[in-house]
Parts: C-alpha cells; structure tokens; sequence
C-alpha cells in the first residue's frame, strides 16, 4: 500500500469541496441488524482488494481524484456505503474512499492486530493448532499481516498466512466483526 502525499488535508479539503459529508458507520453486525445495500448486501460488510492496482477516490466516480493507490491484492476493506456500481470503503487505518464494485472481493481476509503495529518488538498474534487459548501456536503473526479467513464462529478465526494455517483470536484481527460468524 503507498500513500500519496498529504493525503488527510487533501482529502478533508476536497470533500468539502465537492460537498460530501463524511460519515461514521459503526458496525451493528453483532446485533444480525445489519442495512442492505442498493447491492441487496449488508451494511457494512467485509470484503478484500481483487486487484492489484485499486484507486481509491474521494467520491463515487473516475472523475472524481484518487487519494491512494493500494498496489496489493487480498488487502481487507470494510464496505460502510454504496452509490451505484461505486464502494465507499474503510481500510484497517480508518483512511475512506471510493472503489469501483469490480475492483473488491467477497474473499475474507483480515489483519492482524494493526493496532499493535509499532507497539513493540514482542507484540506478536498467536496462531494456534486449535480454537483454544491454550492450544498449541503454529505461527506468530506481526501486526499488520494479511490472513486469508476461511471461517469464523464469533471467537475464533480459521485462517492462513504464508502457509501457516490454524486459528486467530477473532479479538486480533481486522476483518471480521466482534461475535460475527460464518463459513
């Protein structure tokens, strides 16, 4: 992922700019009272970067500027709105934007423990053999490492990462919700 210079004056002053408001979406999954979409999908929802070159713009069209280049695919995104064939997305950072539909995945995948990211040296997610805490660990994931989810029952995650496959606290990962589950 590269940022383009100043991105938050940048996108702050061009969004007033073209009159939009920004808004704070907070996740309600947890509740099953998820809105639906224009898609007919829930809102918000997960999803992950398809391509490997995504703009990511500050509104619902290519006219509009691009405020980042993300420039890995399988990188988590968090769906908060939709305006036609157009994806207003978070990332784990909480940067927003536009993406167009067919740039983004319904494949899971997640982030471990961004928040940790420059914590410590020692700050490190264990992944285990098991959906226990005291379970055997398999690997030990930095902060910010991308996984692939392939389940998850409200506490623990399936998951893997650079072949490594086992489970993650869902508490540790940015991608899936507190208590959501699905397979």
């Amino acid at each position: 992922m590269r940022r383009l210079s100043l991105f938050a004056v940048r996108s702050l002053a061009l969004a007033a700019l073209a009159g939009l408001t920004l808004i704070d979406v907070s996740p309600v999954m947890a509740q099953g009272a998820a809105n639906k979409g224009a898609s007919g999908l829930p809102l918000p929802r997960f999803v992950s970067l398809k391509a490997t070159r995504v703009n990511l713009r500050i509104g619902p069209g290519r006219d509009y500027a691009v405020a980042w280049l993300y420039t890995k695919s399988g990188v988590p995104m968090e769906v908060v709105q939709e305006y036609d064939n157009w994806r207003r997305v978070r990332d784990a950072e909480g940067t927003e934007g536009w993406v167009y539909q067919s740039l983004l995945s319904g494949k899971r995948t997640a982030m471990a423990a961004p928040w940790k990211r420059g914590v410590s040296q020692n700050d490190l997610i264990n992944m285990r053999r098991e959906s226990r805490a005291n379970a055997r660990v398999v690997a030990r994931l930095e902060p910010g490492v991308v996984v692939k989810v392939k389940a998850c029952d409200g506490d623990w995650c399936e998951a893997e990462a650079d072949g490594a496959s086992g489970y993650v606290a869902q508490s540790e990962i940015w991608g899936a919700y507190p208590g959501e589950a699905f397979k």
